[in-house]
């Protein structure tokens, strides 16, 4: 079990997390898992550690995001958007942005799915 709750730097954590959550184009999405993987491991987390502490980091990172960044654009690696406050927001701007849910509530990932290094919404990290 590893000792970390939250990454050892969480400001330098939240905004590699921001800077590529902001690089998602409308009428995409992109899972919490997704953006973790883009990120390298802080130093001192071992690989596999930050495979399962990843994800719950970006998430926790989301929660504290500035307005200017597309919140909505993360949902979770089923297609869903997670249950929480807010949640019928998203889907309305999810929506909004061209985004289509099937009926059991789930966003298609090969249709709306954001591949990073694709074209427009390049990631690059600070």
């Amino acid at each position: 079990m590893s000792p970390f709750t939250s990454p050892p730097d969480p400001i330098l954590f939240n905004h590699q997390v921001w800077d590529l959550v902001c690089q998602i184009p409308p009428g995409k999405v992109a899972a919490y898992g997704q953006i973790a993987k883009l990120i390298p491991p802080p130093e001192g987390v071992e690989t596999k550690a930050y495979l399962t502490l990843g994800p719950r980091w970006v998430g926790s990172a989301m929660a504290k995001c500035p307005n200017d960044v597309p919140w909505q654009r993360v949902i979770n690696s089923k297609g869903e958007i997670s249950l929480r406050p807010g949640a019928e927001e998203q889907r309305r701007l999810l929506e909004a942005e061209g985004v289509e849910f099937n009926d059991r509530g789930r966003v298609d990932l090969v249709r709306f799915g954001w591949e990073a290094g694709s074209g427009s919404g390049q990631p690059r990290l600070l």
